[in-house]
């Protein structure tokens, strides 16, 4: 019932010493210590990297589900409403002409870099199965993320002018 060399005794010091018994060969040498401490450090780099990237995606994603107004749409000459990849230059032109009353605000260039990057990725992406590999709709999310952020500006832009004709 107890592998060989144990015996079937109880410690009245307590777990501890019963542990330490049971485990006496079990100690990590130093540089092992250090080893399993880095590898602990890289592994949760990674989960955190992974936890920030997926969050970005959602709030790029939820940003992108917004409305957008007809005379963005218009100004962009998006063709029946619907916005496609090649339409994000347009756009990012627009967002860079239109003025930023929030200075504060973030531009577009994550945007940027992760339609190039899902630019990059598209010659790969045939390898991957359908469910994997998402670099249009990707570009898709970002064009219509600018799009709204143009829609954005363009009306604080528009609500600032009001208020001042209002005065």
């Amino acid at each position: 019932m107890f592998p060989k060399g144990y015996s079937c005794q109880f410690q009245s010091t307590g777990t501890s010493d019963l542990l330490d018994y049971i485990f006496l060969a079990a100690i990590l040498p130093l540089e092992a210590e250090g080893c399993f401490s880095a590898m602990l450090l890289a592994i949760s780099i990674v989960a955190l990297s992974q936890f920030a990237l997926y969050y970005w995606r959602a709030v790029l994603a939820g940003v992108a589900a917004l409305p957008v107004s007809d005379r963005v749409l218009v100004a962009a000459q998006v063709e029946n409403g619907q916005l496609t990849p090649e339409d994000f230059q347009t756009l990012a032109g627009l967002h860079d002409l239109t003025p930023d009353l929030y200075p504060n605000r973030s531009g577009l260039g994550l945007v940027r870099a992760t339609t190039v990057l899902s630019k990059v990725l598209t010659p790969f992406s045939a390898r991957f199965p359908p469910s994997l590999s998402g670099s249009e709709r990707e570009r898709v999310i970002c064009a219509r993320y600018a799009a709204v952020q143009v829609d954005r500006r363009l009306q604080a832009n528009l609500d600032l002018a009001a208020s001042l004709r209002s005065c």
